[in-house]
């Protein structure tokens, strides 16, 4: 038999192990390995027991890894997912505070995608803003939209006015700075001023603008509660005359007269433009009351002339009057009237006043606060509004129904989306200072209340729709499903013990069960805590000049 030159790669190893010099350690082949788990492509596909290599960021390998990683996580009876996106945060101006976003990380997010009010900073300052968030280090990937308004406003100001066709051209060219910049699309808030002035002509003509940069145009609409089929009708018809895709922001039927009704008819609008061609999506919050400011409770024709004069009107009692009549006579064209939406003022619960003087009466309603002064709530709100400023006081309008969170819920192009940011302090309020649960909570509660408590989803398709589909709405090609060469953002679970804590009373706990979370290949969270790793990466759409990976 002739002499084989080959060795067998045992042998080799023993080779190279007995070639080593006494005391040194070999190299380990990947970074991380996380091993025993079960693993949830992202995909929406049943979980499989593999292990996850990591090396240089990305995921080497999954399967049966026989190398071994600097460092080792045992997942055993935990599931492995990608990480979870959140496809409506308002992270973008605290990030430039304090990047270490815990509270996101803690329920499991890695990437969050902001810009429902726009940039922090102008069309042609995005460039440096996005360079400084990177030079201070996030903890989580961040992408942003620039706003519609937010380009109006920066060429005309904040009143009703229409532009000209001047100014149009300067607006236009905003949009075209920031999308070049790396913004996602174009966002409105058309329930609050002056969005609200905004016209579907004019937002289809600045919208065109992103088309060019495969922009898309995401939206809080112009009515979420009687109104609400003809603000996603206008959403479509937006999208569709601009050439964009349509991102409905936290879709909600919020009027009570008509709770079980009217989100099925909302439903099928979408379903029926997605089979005509048309590329309408949405995302959603996890709770069945929203939160915003006391000035959406004043009608929009307060605030045509802009925010100073609408504090005088605010300040003037034969306004307030005016203003009453409109809250009893409910909804109006282009004011959808919260108050009356929700059932009334006993339905409004002061969030944040910024005014020892209301601290007292935080997380009652305004039928109970106006009780107890002995005043007609509206005049409350609105003293507890000027009294805020310059900050902005904040209540939470119990509007929405279960039943239409899980009709809406189960619809496959259906996301999740906080509407809230990280934190400038972890365990204090979100950077927009709303006691909401959502912001310590949503993401977790996706799981902990729809697929462990209700059964509304399935563990397969609550994953999917915080990874893999906001991923491919986004055009986040690297990031959202577990695959070999793709980021390593990877977020592991206790399904069992995984509980939302969160609440309206106590809004700042964090969820449990949520063991490892990896950004970028790092380890943020580590045993359900984090670890100061500030990995994320700023994301940016498809006109932005890309670095080299």
């Amino acid at each position: 038999m002739p002499f084989r030159r080959t060795l067998r790669p045992a042998l080799v190893a023993a080779a190279l192990l007995a070639s080593a010099a006494p005391g040194s350690v070999m190299a380990a082949d990947y970074d991380i390995v996380i091993r025993n788990g079960r693993v949830l492509d992202g995909a929406g596909n049943p979980w499989v027991s593999a292990d996850v290599a990591i090396k240089d960021g990305r995921i080497a390998r999954i399967g049966k890894v026989t190398g071994k990683g600097t460092r080792e996580i045992d997942a055993r009876g935990r599931y492995v997912t990608p990480g979870w996106i959140d496809m409506m945060d308002q992270s973008g101006a605290v990030l430039r505070q304090n990047g270490g976003a815990e509270n996101k990380l803690l329920m499991g997010v890695t990437t969050v995608i902001a810009g429902e009010g726009g940039t922090p900073v102008p069309a042609a300052a995005i460039e440096d803003y996005f360079r400084e968030l990177e030079t201070k280090k996030i903890a989580v990937n961040f992408g942003t939209y620039y706003s519609a308004t937010q380009a109006r406003r920066e060429v005309i100001g904040d009143k009703a006015a229409p532009p000209t066709p001047a100014d149009m051209v300067k607006i236009k060219a905003n949009v075209e700075t920031a999308m070049k910049a790396g913004t996602f699309g174009l966002a409105t808030a058309l329930i609050y001023p002056p969005g609200s002035f905004q016209t579907t002509d004019e937002l289809v003509e600045i919208v065109k603008a992103a088309a060019p940069c495969n922009g898309i145009y995401a939206t809080h609409m112009r009515d979420e509660s009687a109104g609400l089929l003809d603000g996603i009708r206008e959403a479509i018809e937006i999208g569709e005359r601009a050439g964009v895709k349509v991102e409905i922001f936290h879709l909600k039927a919020a009027y009570a007269p008509t709770f079980g009704k009217t989100m099925p008819e909302a439903v099928k609008l979408i379903d029926a433009a997605r089979a005509r061609g048309i590329d309408v999506a949405a995302d959603m919050y996890m709770y069945p009351f929203a939160g915003t400011g006391l000035e959406i409770s004043a009608p929009n024709w307060v605030f045509a002339n802009g925010f100073d004069a609408a504090v005088a009107l605010l300040r003037d009692p034969v306004a307030r009057e005016r203003m009453k009549k409109d809250l009893a006579a409910g909804p109006q064209p282009g004011w959808p009237n919260n108050v009356y939406a929700a059932g009334g003022w006993h339905k409004v619960v002061l969030a944040n006043p910024h005014n020892p003087k209301w601290e007292k009466y935080r997380f009652k309603t305004l039928a109970e606060i106006g009780r107890q002064e002995g005043r007609d709530p509206a005049d409350v709100a609105w003293d507890i509004m000027l009294e805020a400023l310059p900050n902005r006081a904040v209540a939470l309008y119990f509007m929405m129904d279960e039943r239409d969170i899980e009709t809406a819920l189960v619809k496959n192009w259906v996301s999740i989306g906080s509407d809230a940011g990280a934190v400038p302090v972890y365990g204090k309020l979100d950077g927009v200072a709303l006691p909401h649960p959502r912001a310590y909570g949503n993401a977790a509660r996706t799981i902990a209340e729809y697929v462990k408590r209700r059964n509304v989803l399935t563990l397969e398709d609550a994953v999917r729709k915080m990874t893999s589909w906001p991923a491919a709405r986004m055009g986040l090609a690297d990031r959202g499903v577990l695959r070999e060469g793709l980021k390593a953002d990877i977020t592991v679970f206790d399904y069992d013990r995984l509980d939302d804590r969160a609440s309206f009373e106590q809004p700042t706990v964090s969820p449990v069960g949520i063991d490892y979370v990896l950004v970028n290949g790092q380890i943020a969270v580590d045993g359900g805590k984090v670890t100061g790793a500030r990995p994320g990466v700023v994301l940016k759409g498809a006109c932005a000049a890309r670095p080299a990976s």
